[in-house]
């Protein structure tokens, strides 16, 4: 910085003021310490900025796995609002066990970052409340932890969204397969919208039957065991809402390979808005993740700034009709 502000005839306080954005240096003289600083390829660091501010500008994002579409959809968008305002991310993926484990155990973040965010990752008790220990600000996008401040959809009334408009096509035999979500003392996506999916049911005088909900790990190749249980049955479904469009995809494969129509056997509904469900013509929940994340970015950032932030953020979803869906087949 001494190199820059010699090399442009300023003092120290000027080039640091120009660098930093803040007001109170004419144009010319701001353009002549910018060229100057570039010539000399000085490089203002984060480190020494941060410990002038009494902060470290960066975040730690715990994700489960960036491989899902839905955590990476929503971490590009966080890592990409972050960067615009000169704040890093430290990635952690945190799905494996032993993984959740040293994290929680260890917490490599302390003393590292301000804030940090976690995308859709649901806690149990000790994990919880070791995020204290870390002695930062928390967010939480895609779930509820605790009393830290989050953003989400609401997963009951998306998904009874879903199974309400198959109830309105005339559907009566109505499954869902759903996923073993992670034990949660704070919250389940897959819980929510199973008591969507039933409370639906319910209000359409539909019994809710057993055999019709099927839950399977969290992948693509569930949607095809799924589906392979369901026609297996008796009295297979002429309709199912799944847990998400990647699961959809898969039961619309199996379904295909099967011969099975869809919608003209079977009619498929999915959630989240994924690009593969518009092309594929599935009817999804569109559950707006860009903008959840945006909200969870700017929560992180206004927290980092000192400033409050609202302690909950609900998102609205949208139903996208598709070519999945139709009447059910004539008996």
């Amino acid at each position: 910085m001494a190199d820059v502000a010699r090399a442009a005839g300023v003092s120290l306080a000027t080039v640091s003021r120009v660098l930093s954005n803040a007001p109170g240096v004419g144009a010319a003289t701001r353009a002549r310490v910018r060229g100057e600083a570039e010539r000399l390829a000085y490089v203002v660091s984060p480190e020494a900025s941060g410990l002038a501010r009494g902060t470290t500008q960066r975040v730690a994002v715990l994700v489960p796995r960036v491989t899902r579409w839905f955590h990476a959809a929503m971490l590009e968008t966080i890592e990409s609002e972050l960067r615009t305002r000169g704040i890093d991310v430290l990635l952690y993926q945190v799905e494996q066990s032993e993984l959740r484990t040293q994290f929680f155990t260890n917490l490599p973040a302390r003393r590292k970052v301000d804030v940090v965010l976690l995308i859709s990752l649901p806690l149990d008790e000790r994990e919880a409340e070791r995020l204290a220990d870390l002695k930062v600000h928390v967010v939480v996008a895609g779930g509820q932890i605790l009393d830290y401040p989050y953003v989400m959809i609401d997963d009951h009334t998306a998904a009874r969204a879903a199974t309400d408009y198959l109830t309105s096509l005339g559907h009566e035999r109505i499954a869902t397969i759903t996923v073993n979500d992670p034990a949660s003392l704070y919250y389940s996506s897959a819980a929510a919208r199973l008591r969507g999916y039933t409370d639906s049911l319910a209000a359409a005088g539909l019994e809710v039957r057993p055999e019709y909900i099927v839950r399977l790990p969290y992948r693509a190749e569930s949607g095809c065991e799924g589906i392979r249980r369901l026609l297996g049955l008796d009295e297979p479904p002429t309709a199912v809402v799944t847990y998400s469009d990647e699961i959809a995809l898969g039961a619309l494969r199996e379904l295909q390979r099967g011969g099975v129509r869809v919608p003209g056997d079977v009619s498929l509904t999915g959630f989240d808005g994924h690009p593969m469900a518009k092309l594929f013509g599935i009817t999804t929940i569109d559950q707006q993740i860009a903008e959840q994340a945006r909200v969870a970015a700017r929560m992180a950032i206004d927290l980092m700034g000192r400033k409050s932030v609202r302690p909950a953020v609900l998102v609205g979803t949208e139903l996208v009709v598709g070519d999945s869906t139709g009447a059910p087949p004539r008996t």
